[in-house]
């Protein structure tokens, strides 16, 4: 019997819920040590990310689209005019959302051992095209509260014409699979520790920059609160 056969999937995650499925797409093949099927875990590479890759086919050609998104304890939701174009054709057809974050890079004493330390979460399934105004109005509120927290209360609310124009597409987060990579290099204790070189980790920091007023804006507006105390704090936690 193979390890992977003989090892059944967990039920349950950290918090008592149900662990992400394990398919034939999400199970953890290569570098087990690395994968999740904790919610938590997903939550929090969602949480930390902003751009979401969608992959799915138009047109019968593979096409891979960056896209923001906002999520909620059921679904991810994507903007996606193309993805709904797609969805209209053929709307029983599945996709695949991939979100990555890279913390840094993994210098090793040989080439072989470089590594990437990341943060990536894929997911998979048939998406569906959201009609009903209430779930817009919400999935839309998750993907600005995603992208800049206070702002869906700050600024104007979208009229009845602006959100029958937008395209909203819910993906359920049941069947995902979570990746994460952390720590220094693997050969520390190898051969090549005796090289003396260097070897370490080299870490990759975002941090929100000073906000830059529109040109066409006029004087005495200060910038908002909430977007003022994003200055010099990490953009991807």
């Amino acid at each position: 019997m193979t390890e992977s056969a003989s090892r059944a999937p967990a039920t349950t995650d950290r918090g008592g819920r149900p662990a992400l499925s394990a398919t034939s797409r999400t199970q953890h093949r290569r570098l087990r040590e690395q994968g999740s099927a904790d919610r938590a875990d997903l939550r929090a590479v969602l949480g930390a990310g902003f751009i979401a890759h969608l992959g799915l086919i138009v047109d019968g050609a593979p096409m891979v689209l960056p896209t923001s998104y906002g999520f909620d304890d059921e679904h991810l939701y994507l903007h996606g005019s193309v993805a709904s174009r797609s969805l209209q054709a053929e709307p029983a057809a599945e996709v695949c959302v991939t979100v990555t974050l890279v913390d840094g890079l993994v210098l090793a004493r040989s080439v072989f051992e470089h590594a990437v330390n990341y943060r990536s979460a894929m997911i998979y399934g048939v998406p569906r095209l959201v009609t009903d105004q209430g779930e817009k109005l919400r999935g839309l509120r998750c993907l600005s509260e995603h992208l800049a927290p206070g702002q869906w209360d700050y600024a104007r609310r979208p009229s009845r014409k602006e959100l029958a124009a937008t395209s909203l597409v819910a993906l359920s987060l049941d069947e995902a699979s979570v990746k994460i990579r952390t720590g220094p290099p693997g050969d520390g204790d190898g051969p090549d520790a005796a090289l003396n070189l260097w070897a370490g980790e080299l870490p990759l920091i975002s941090v929100w920059g000073e906000p830059v007023p529109d040109p066409a804006l006029p004087a005495g507006i200060s910038v908002a609160a909430h977007v003022r105390a994003r200055v010099g704090t990490p953009a991807f936690d």
